[in-house]
């Protein structure tokens, strides 16, 4: 079946640009369609979508915006106004796939529209911005960034090539694409994971497996958290081993992965069946300016690195404790069966007996802390986080609040 390919773009300023990208689409056997998103010019190019019906689907129309047109108010219309069209054309089945172009104020709108968009649906974004940080572009979405090299500025014999190895990625992204499916009643199992916790969950994935299941795992680093509670509220994962909390502490520590406001809140408001275990939070990430430097606020506790720019500092009881509240804070809504998991010998690999960052008296205090704010069932086993014996109580507790939930 012939692919559709959404052409996302100000045409006024991108005409020349869209129109051969449009052609490449077509030699690579797919149909293009056209969305233009200009505000201040009209379009050569003639759009499947036009600008006007753009701004009315964001709720003004476009002869208002033009009266004092604002690059902030324009912006806010048009996204919105895209949103509504792509989604209404993801839903009746007439796009497979979206492809953008655009400087700095073209890569923002246009991602912002693909963050929009369904987990799995082909995103592509040519964009002068693709060489740098893209993480406020790319947010918790599956949006390919392709680097432009040259501005997107007219046509020439290299930018040439660059569109069409775009279009041959969009259209292959379209071709290749298949529907997310699932296995009659085994629910997906959202997972996260630190790198010091990478062997205990490696064992949780195969006694998952060996039960028929499938497990998503996300890096507990601020970004994966969100991506994996994303997935809770669109339906794709319906349990949830929350085995890395160190985003979680980052975030009462002020380190780099730090977590939202959300985290720890999506799965219980779902009702979904969940074991947490604060695991990794027996440090903060934090990133110096210096490598293998230790900043003086870090000096009187013990500390290793993970790579040479990023500190690891031991966290304290204190900051346990409080992360131990805002655990029972954050769980205390919960509408699904809830179980929380802690190991007494260690949180990682870090603080295990022997290693760089033990403390057994600031675990002890997350642990009685944990017992005093947290209402739902807390157990500790005396183990360490990635030791057999802990990850195989966890994988049951788990297995059996899925079970109690299946026969509820």
């Amino acid at each position: 079946m012939t692919k559709t390919i959404a052409i996302l773009a100000t045409l006024d300023t991108k005409g020349d640009e869209c129109a051969y990208l449009r052609d490449e689409i077509i030699r690579l056997g797919a149909t293009p369609f056209l969305i233009d998103i200009s505000v201040v010019g009209d379009a050569e190019l003639t759009a499947d979508i036009s600008a006007a019906e753009v701004a009315d689907a964001g709720g003004t129309s476009l002869t208002s915006l033009r009266v004092a047109p604002s690059r902030e108010v324009a912006s806010e219309v048009m996204v919105q106004g895209a949103i509504v069209k792509m989604l209404g054309l993801i839903g009746s089945g007439d796009v497979d796939g979206v492809i953008s172009l655009g400087g700095t104020q073209g890569t923002g709108n246009c991602t912002q529209v693909m963050q929009a968009l369904p987990y799995g649906f082909p995103k592509l974004m040519l964009s002068t911005m693709a060489s740098g940080d893209t993480s406020g572009y790319v947010g918790i979405k599956d949006i390919t960034m392709m680097f432009s090299v040259s501005d997107i500025l007219g046509l020439n014999p290299f930018f040439r090539t660059i569109l069409s190895n775009a279009a041959g990625a969009i259209v292959g992204m379209a071709d290749a694409t298949k529907p997310i499916s699932f296995t009659p009643g085994k629910p997906v199992i959202g997972m996260t994971n630190l790198g010091v916790l990478t062997q205990g969950t490696i064992h949780a994935m195969k006694r998952l497996s060996d039960q028929g299941f499938e497990t998503m795992v996300f890096h507990a680093v601020g970004s994966g958290g969100r991506a994996m509670e994303q997935l809770m509220r669109d339906g794709i994962i319906q349990a949830v081993f929350d085995f890395a909390l160190g985003d979680l502490m980052d975030e009462i520590g002020g380190g780099i992965r730090a977590a939202d406001k959300d985290r720890l809140t999506v799965a219980g408001a779902l009702g979904l069946p969940q074991v947490v275990v604060p695991g990794g939070t027996d440090h903060l990430g934090i990133l110096v300016d210096e490598p293998n430097s230790i900043p003086e606020k870090y000096a009187d506790r013990k500390v290793t690195f993970h790579n040479p720019v990023i500190l690891v500092p031991r966290t304290s009881g204190e900051e346990l404790e409080q992360l131990a509240k805002t655990i029972g804070d954050r769980l205390r809504g919960a509408t699904g069966p809830t179980h929380v998991l802690a190991p007494t010998k260690g949180l990682s690999s870090y603080s295990v007996p022997g290693g760089p960052l033990e403390d057994k008296e600031a675990d002890a205090r997350l642990i009685a802390a944990l017992h005093e704010h947290v209402s739902q069932e807390v157990t500790e086993i005396d183990a360490g986080a990635e030791d057999t014996v802990f990850v195989d109580q966890a994988v049951d507790a788990l297995l059996a609040l899925i079970a109690a939930r299946q026969e509820a």
